[in-house]
C-alpha cells in the first residue's frame, strides 16, 4: 500500500480529477501521492472542459489526463480512500471491505481532520498517521445529514458550478493537509 491519497466519484470526469489535481497542488511537499477513478468510469476520456479549467489553474496540464474505471487494486494501494458521495463510498467498501476503516467521502474526512488530535506518524509515516488520527476524531462530531457528506455533482451545470465544486474541495483539503503536514 502506497502513500497514496485515491479520490473518487462517478466517471472520474470532474470531482474527482478536480480533487486530484487541487490535492496535487495543496500537498506537493507532503509525503503523499494522489490519483483518482471512478466507480462508473470509462477508462481513457478526457476531463470535463470545465473541470480542466479548474485543474489548469493548479499549474499542472490537465491535456493529458484520461479517466480510470476503479479497481479493486487501485482502492487496496490507497491508503486513504475520499469520495465525493456516501453511495460512492459504499461502493469502495463493497468492493474492497478492507478498506473500510480507510475510505471516508471527502467532506466527511475534512471535518474529522479539523477535529483531530495531534498525529503520531513515527510508526506508520505521515498519511497512515493522520487517517488513524482522523478516524479516533468520529465519536467527537455529530453526525452529518447527506448534504453535509456528499460533494454535488457540477455535471450539467457551467463554469460556476464547477468553481463551487472545486471551492468546496479544497475547503475539505485544507484540514487534511494540515494533518498530514502535522504527522510528517
Amino acid at each position: 500500500m502506497a502513500d497514496r491519497i485515491l479520490f473518487v466519484c462517478h466517471a472520474n470526469l470532474c470531482r474527482s480529477p478536480m480533487a486530484e489535481f487541487l490535492a496535487a497542488q495543496l500537498m506537493a511537499k507532503l509525503p503523499v501521492e494522489v490519483a483518482s477513478a471512478g466507480t462508473d468510469a470509462v477508462d481513457g476520456r478526457p476531463m470535463h472542459p470545465y473541470a480542466a479549467e479548474v485543474a489548469a489553474e493548479t499549474g499542472r496540464d490537465p491535456a493529458g489526463f484520461r479517466s480510470r474505471a476503479l479497481t479493486t487494486a487501485h482502492l487496496a494501494d490507497a491508503a486513504l480512500v475520499l469520495t465525493s458521495t456516501r453511495r460512492q463510498r459504499s461502493a469502495c467498501v463493497s468492493r474492497l471491505p478492507a478498506a473500510l476503516h480507510r475510505t471516508f467521502t471527502l467532506r466527511q474526512f475534512g471535518r474529522l481532520a479539523g477535529a483531530a488530535g495531534a498525529p503520531d506518524g513515527v510508526d506508520v509515516g505521515a498519511l497512515r498517521a493522520a487517517v488513524r488520527a482522523a478516524a479516533l476524531a468520529r465519536g467527537l462530531l455529530q453526525p452529518a445529514t447527506p448534504d453535509e457528506d456528499d460533494l454535488l455533482d457540477p455535471i450539467g451545470g457551467g463554469p460556476a458550478d464547477f468553481r463551487r465544486c472545486a471551492q468546496e474541495i479544497e475547503r475539505s483539503l485544507a484540514p487534511v493537509a494540515a494533518l498530514i503536514e502535522a504527522a510528517g
